[in-house]
């Protein structure tokens, strides 16, 4: 394995720098939305309720052990609360969802007459969503202007609305569709 000189390293760094006010890095940006995410809602227990957010920055990991991680950004008012969490539970949306999405937007209700359930950790649990993945979690780390926060998945729950999960691509909201 061979390894880059410092200096190299240091040139490599300033050449992938994006600024998000620059054309590069809105370039970067709309680059970045040509790959659909699914849309899922990262829930948490806090000292005042539960707590909800939602997220398209996640992935598996690991099957073995099992892991999943996210990405909370920095700049949420809600990022101590969940990159601290020891328990929190990923719901994937089914393309019928997306008001359950707008809920745990910066300024939707949440929780409130959100029906939900509690896991036995404590955490909140959307009822009715595609998948539900119930974490631990394992690492944290920060990441440029977000924490990765990875989890071992303590369990699974499959059921929901339709076969299709509600994907976000190109700043919209859509559904998938098979060819």
């Amino acid at each position: 394995m061979s390894r880059l000189p410092h200096q190299a390293l240091d040139r490599l760094a300033d050449a992938i720098t994006f600024h998000p006010s620059t054309e590069e890095g809105r370039a970067l940006r709309h680059a970045l939305g040509r790959f659909a995410t699914g849309v899922t809602v990262v829930t948490t227990a806090a000292s005042h309720g539960p707590e909800g957010l939602t997220a398209n920055s996640f992935s598996s990991v690991s099957l073995d052990p099992p892991l999943v991680m996210w990405c909370p950004a920095l700049a949420s008012r809600r990022h101590d609360l969940f990159a601290g969490a020891k328990h929190w539970s990923i719901h994937v949306l089914g393309a019928e969802q997306l008001h359950i999405s707008q809920r745990f937007t910066r300024n939707g209700p949440g929780f409130d007459a959100l029906p939900h359930e509690i896991t036995p950790e404590g955490i909140p649990a959307i009822s009715g969503t595609a998948a539900r993945f119930d974490c631990e979690t394992f690492a944290a780390h920060p990441a440029g202007d977000h924490t990765v926060v990875i989890g071992r998945v303590l369990r699974v729950t499959i059921g929901g609305p339709g076969d299709f999960p509600l994907v976000f691509a190109a700043g919209q909201f859509g559904t998938f569709n098979p060819l």
